[in-house]
């Protein structure tokens, strides 16, 4: 049975691309309320929405009297936003109350998601940030927008994200909200052995120079903690991990380079229901490390070359195993925009073939360390199984909770 999703729309340009929404959310078996704002209907009519959605549509509090927007808000499932414009953001913020979806969104308990839309210029203002902030820190999801052609004929980061994208978000966080409490809080990995890696390899150029990352491996602590509180038994491998962070009971092997990961990985590969790569594994390694440190010659302006050879590919070697464990799941972490983060996540998980793929973007603040993140969960055909937002502690208990899933499935 579907859900009940209150479509939102603000008034920008890329309105017109709700329609679609609202109308794949119909086809996917969900039903949809459209709250539109005033400032909205300049873009797409009223009439519109009352075909698409074969019902009413208000924009005003009192239109169809003053305590419709509290029986909205107790009736939706999901609030999406579509687009969120900068003045929308700002005003959901400031719990501002003066039209009906505001009104909602101010009176709602289900979870919210706003999908922004805006000039390039408006996305990266100081108090368009801030508010983006605040919002996540409040609990609202929000989309990344799309980087392209704009309304105004410029181009750059501010463009709503495609249709597809925006629904595939929105059931993923419906899935997520509909799992059990229990589940994450009970010992539903109970006489599981799970090995985790965690950190980020540094591959040697010189006795005192490496190739390396900015993992701090968090999330794979994170993964180990909540899996052995779940009752697995834990292996945690880890890479150039800080001391203080390894706090948790259960067996530690260190792994500072690609080759000891992919060793000590292959090493338990067979006593191992569930694998799970959260380390940041390099690409790529020198291929002759200097025995003595690479010096500036000060008669020779040039840089040394270094020539670099591939590194094994750890997580499609044990998807591929003759012996593999029941569960394998690896992590990628891709630049750029949510578009190309999962055209590249998806192409990825066809490739490796791990049961499942958490797609993270990195960069510019995201991803790395301790701060809160986005996982898109997909499967090994690249389809979508979920995307989860949070902290580390509510990421790793997202994703165990779907290990858990499969298991209980292999096992019925």
């Amino acid at each position: 049975m579907g859900a009940t999703i209150v479509v939102g729309v603000a008034g920008g340009i890329a309105a017109f691309k709700a329609v679609t929404v609202v109308r794949e959310l119909e086809r996917r078996g969900h039903r949809v309320i459209v709250v539109p704002t005033p400032a909205s209907l300049a873009f797409v009519g009223r009439a519109t929405w009352e075909a698409v959605s074969s019902a009413p549509v208000h924009t005003g509090v009192f239109d169809a009297g003053g305590a419709n927007h509290v029986e909205i808000a107790r009736m939706a499932d999901l609030i999406l936003v579509v687009p969120a414009t900068a003045d929308l953001l700002a005003r959901v913020r400031a719990g501002r109350a003066d039209d009906l979806l505001a009104t909602t969104i101010l009176a709602a308990t289900c979870p919210v998601v706003l999908a922004p839309a805006m000039h390039s210029a408006m996305w990266g203002n100081a108090a368009t940030r801030n508010n983006v902030e605040v919002l996540r820190e409040r609990g609202l999801t929000l989309i990344e927008p799309a980087s392209g052609a704009l309304g105004s004929g410029d181009s750059g980061v501010g463009r709503l994200p495609e249709p597809e994208v925006i629904v595939d978000a929105a059931e993923g966080l419906l899935a997520h909200r509909h799992k059990t409490d229990a589940s994450a809080s009970g010992h539903d990995l109970a006489g599981t052995r799970v090995v985790i890696t965690a950190g980020g390899t540094r591959e040697p150029l010189d006795p005192v120079r490496f190739l390396g990352n900015r993992s701090s491996g968090r999330q794979g602590i994170a993964l180990a903690r909540r899996a052995s509180a779940r009752g697995a038994t834990v292996t945690l491998i880890v890479a150039n991990i800080e001391g203080s962070l390894l706090s948790e009971g259960g067996e530690i092997v260190e792994a500072p380079t690609a080759a000891d990961m992919e060793r000590a990985v292959g090493e338990r590969l067979e006593d191992t229901d569930v694998l799970i790569m959260a380390a940041a594994v390099a690409d790529f390694r020198p291929k002759v490390v200097a025995e003595t440190k690479i010096k500036k010659d000060p008669r020779d302006e040039s840089a040394p070359t270094i020539e670099l050879e591939r590194t094994p590919d750890i997580l499609a070697g044990a998807a591929s195993a003759p012996r593999r464990p029941r569960i394998v799941v690896g992590f990628g972490a891709e630049t750029g925009t949510i578009d190309e983060v999962l055209a590249r996540g998806r192409a990825k998980a066809r490739r490796k073939g791990a049961d499942l793929l958490a797609v993270n973007a990195v960069g510019r603040g995201r991803g790395f360390g301790d701060v809160e993140n986005t996982l898109h969960l997909l499967d090994s055909a690249g389809g979508l199984v979920d995307v989860i937002s949070g902290t580390k502690q509510q990421l790793a208990d997202g994703l165990l909770s779907h290990v858990a899933g499969i298991l209980r499935n292999m096992e019925s």
